[in-house]
């Protein structure tokens, strides 16, 4: 999976169903669905999806906001609430763990589109200010990435989706995809999540 992903903790099935509708409509591809805490955290022990959209009300021993604390704790990835639930109290606990937004139900696409976007753009804003070079890319890459592959990440790291990479390099999607297989071969990762995560844990030692 070369896209960006996103990763859906919802325990309504329906609602978490037209969640990945409406995102695979939006051009993301879906990470996975889990319905409880235990599963959710399950998961991300193993995969570092691009994005996670979590609800705050879930099945399982721990709420969202603790699965949220787990995320903040052990991986760098952007988190949005999706929640029926806007009281004060619930609103102060969710701050603490640092999400990069709050989707409240119902919602729309424009509401859905407008919190990714965003949180993939103060993402990106982090990352940048990690001052990623080629050179620094090259101690963790197998061999030297080429112009293009740099540039691909650069792309990737703002949470550009691979059709809007086509278009502002001007270069086909099938292109893009190439290009990205070849960045995650040379830095040894299965999916772009998994790269940024490895190039932070680079950068922050």
């Amino acid at each position: 999976m070369s896209n960006v992903s996103i990763m859906i903790i919802e325990d309504e099935g329906v609602v978490a169903h037209d969640i990945a509708r409406r995102l695979r409509k939006l051009g993301y591809d879906i990470a996975g669905i889990k319905t409880s805490s235990d599963q959710a955290l399950d998961y991300l022990s193993i995969h570092t999806p691009d994005l996670i959209l979590c609800d705050i009300i879930i099945d399982g021993p721990q709420d969202g906001i603790t699965v949220a604390a787990e995320v903040y704790n052990k991986k760098n990835i952007p988190l949005i609430f999706l929640t029926a639930l806007s009281d004060r109290a619930t609103l102060e606990r969710a701050k603490k763990v640092l999400p990069y937004g709050y989707i409240v139900k119902p919602f729309d696409n424009h509401d859905l589109l407008s919190a990714i976007e965003l949180a993939l753009y103060k993402h990106s804003m982090e990352l940048e200010k990690l001052a990623i070079t080629p050179e620094k890319i090259n101690r963790i890459s197998i061999d030297p990435l080429t112009d293009r592959e740099f540039e691909v990440l650069m792309d990737i790291t703002k949470g550009l989706t691979n059709a809007q990479i086509s278009e502002v390099r001007h270069i086909s999607i099938s292109t893009v995809k190439y290009h990205i297989g070849k960045l995650l071969e040379k830095l040894e990762v299965k999916n772009r999540a998994t790269a940024l995560h490895r190039i932070i844990e680079m950068l922050t030692k």
